[in-house]
């Protein structure tokens, strides 16, 4: 069979829709030699984003939560690119390559799979975009950690109290824990010169939890020296600090943002229906209109029978769309009936710090350990590939008994770059370019 007579399946987007539509159509479609598929990501690792957070707080070592997608996916194509565009027209997408000379590819497509995910979304509030730092990405982990640390480092022989005060005030609580255990190897700083703000719109933290369960984490977290500021927005962030809805403003150097997100901006050139953004599909996660073009993910707006809106844009949801899209894929090539997508939440968990955490699973409510102990349980269960699964269990092991580790990941430099240390004041669209050399193993 020439190639050109092949059933071509391009999925963009290596996240958890785009991964797992590949990897059920690999089961599906095992050695079916009339039938291509290629996967597009920016990346060549597949990123286990709700253990980001450790690894930003040094509880995880960087490599841990990420795949090499190669490793997952034995007969797809894979495709280490950018998208720079989609013409549903024509059926063909626009890529590029290369470090020094990025060049173009075009692919063409019979199903395109669009599960580009999301970008932060920053809802123009001034030098939020340019300031603030995010947690979407390995990158932005590491960034993050590093940013903590050097904080640390300039604050212990920094003697000017206004100077030093902005240094250690941090507004996110996601690491209070690592910062205040850090404190003992720092032996000019004190606890009392930490400061730890969470910013929250709403009246109440983790509000999808319940007020039982945020009032719970809410004084856990109190406890461990946090401060809140609920019912308040960030109006804006300046050199003197983030500005607040309530007139006060808070002297920072260091403001983690992860209040929303929004469509990826290579969807708004195509023609297809939106609803605030986001490709409306039915239920078969078909895109009406387009024959062969499917989306999912949080770049889908999917119709939720039961509650009249479209469903959360979550890794869970995300993964068992995938599945399901890779069955209707699948049913469409081959014919059969195509399945819709219907999930309810089964639960919903979060990490507080201190083996402690908050669950609401089946409609039963646990926090303290147990929910700790569940939130743990269940993300390791979901994490892909048994040595991933190790390593995880044994760098949790360790850090039972170990301190964290104060280490800052510098980026690799050739030998006729300087060797100078991170700038930690640049701004978030120099992230990326932090740590160009992480590539998963």
């Amino acid at each position: 069979m020439t190639p050109q007579s092949k059933t071509k399946i391009l999925i963009l987007g290596g996240g958890f829709g785009g991964l797992y539509t590949a990897l059920e159509l690999e089961r599906l479609l095992d050695k079916d030699r009339s039938i291509e598929i290629t996967l597009v990501n920016r990346e060549n690792f597949f990123l286990f984003t709700p253990m980001l957070h450790e690894v930003a707080a040094s509880d995880l070592d960087i490599t841990t939560i990420v795949n090499p997608i190669r490793k997952m996916l034995r007969q797809t194509n894979f495709f280490d690119g950018e998208v720079s565009s989609i013409d549903l027209i024509k059926k063909r997408v626009i890529v590029s390559h290369g470090i020094d000379t990025s060049h173009p590819h075009e692919l063409d497509y019979d199903h395109l799979v669009l599960a580009l995910g999301s970008v932060t979304n920053f809802y123009g509030i001034p030098g939020l975009e340019e300031r603030a730092l995010t947690m979407k990405s390995l990158a932005d982990a590491v960034y993050l950690r590093n940013r903590l640390i050097e904080h640390l480092e300039e604050a212990d022989f920094e003697c000017s109290r206004t100077v030093r005060q902005p240094l250690l005030t941090f507004v996110v609580a996601a690491i209070n824990d690592f910062l205040r255990e850090a404190l003992k190897f720092y032996p000019n700083l004190t606890a009392e010169m930490l400061r730890v703000v969470l910013v929250e719109a709403t009246w109440a933290i983790l509000p999808e939890l319940g007020p039982e369960l945020g009032d719970y984490a809410q004084k856990k977290l109190a406890g461990r020296g946090i401060e809140f500021r609920l019912n308040t927005k960030v109006e804006g962030l300046s050199e003197c600090g983030v500005k607040l809805s309530n007139a006060e403003t808070l002297p920072t150097k260091t403001l983690i943002w992860t209040a929303g997100t929004a469509p990826n901006p290579l969807l708004e050139p195509l023609t297809c229906t939106k609803e605030r953004g986001r490709i409306a599909v039915n239920e078969f996660l078909e895109v009406p209109g387009w024959p062969g073009v499917w989306a999912l993910g949080d770049c889908a707006s999917i119709p939720d029978e039961k509650t009249g809106r479209p469903y959360p844009p979550t890794a869970q949801h995300a993964l068992r769309q995938g599945r399901v899209l890779g069955q209707n894929i699948a049913a469409a090539i081959k014919g059969g009936a195509k399945k819709p997508f219907v999930f309810s939440i089964i639960g919903q968990l979060a990490a507080i710090g201190r083996r402690t955490g908050v669950a609401k699973i089946l409609g039963f409510k646990f926090s303290g350990f147990v929910a700790w102990w569940l939130w743990r349980t269940i993300y390791l269960s979901k994490l892909p590939r048994v040595e991933k699964k190790l390593r995880v269990t044994l760098d949790w092991t360790l850090d039972l008994v170990f301190s964290k580790n104060l280490v800052q990941f510098m980026p690799l430099r050739s030998p006729v770059q300087s060797a100078a240390k991170l700038d930690v004041s640049s701004p978030l669209p120099t992230v990326e370019a932090a740590v160009p050399e992480i590539r998963a193993q």
